[in-house]
């Protein structure tokens, strides 16, 4: 996994050259949206729980077979292990969502993940369901971390505390669609 001014080094040195304008300007875009991707992880991070239950709870809703008698999400430690799983993919989403790069999510979760599945014998539809909510409800966190009422609360408390300038209300589209995509990818690999 490389972040984002890793992949820029490695890159140019693989070239034996400088880093190129282009790549600067990527870097100085990444740096300008550093607070706004942090407080998106954070939003992830912060309510994984609840977007990971929401999501299994959505599933079976959906699938009341799920929970029945041989069902994949019957007796508790299968709904246990369904809890851990989605708790992983959203972490990996996050440490991509961070580091501005999804090789991350490719290598250590998606690679092996549908195999995965089969052979386990889970339904791969529920799960990209599941996945599918999961995106929802973290697209909903994100964008509401930049709300006026909350940035100004934020700005005054901080302002009292620490004597700091306040933080600009910022557009988190961006960050919004990087994390959608990599939902959309954790999707696609289990399809």
């Amino acid at each position: 996994m490389l972040d984002a001014f890793s992949r820029a080094a490695v890159s140019a040195d693989a070239k034996t050259a400088c880093i190129g304008a282009g790549e600067i300007a990527s870097l100085k875009q990444y740096i300008a949206k550093a607070n706004t991707r942090l407080d998106a992880v954070n939003a992830i991070t912060s309510n994984a729980n609840c977007i990971v239950s929401d999501a299994v709870a959505g599933m079976i809703c959906e699938n009341t077979g799920l929970i029945q008698a041989g069902g994949n999400c019957y007796p508790n430690r299968r709904m246990a292990a369904c809890l851990r799983d989605g708790e992983i993919i959203l972490r990996y989403i996050a440490y991509a969502l961070l580091a501005g790069d999804p090789s991350v999510l490719d290598d250590r979760c998606l690679n092996g993940l549908k195999e995965t599945y089969i052979a386990l014998g889970v339904p791969l539809t529920s799960q990209a369901r599941a996945v599918a909510i999961m995106k929802a409800s973290s697209l909903a966190h994100i964008n509401e971390t930049n709300t006026e009422t909350q940035m100004a609360e934020s700005n005054r408390m901080l302002q009292q505390r620490y004597n700091k300038m306040a933080t600009v209300k910022g557009d988190c589209s961006m960050v919004s669609a990087e994390a959608a995509s990599y939902f959309d990818r954790v999707i696609s690999a289990l399809g």
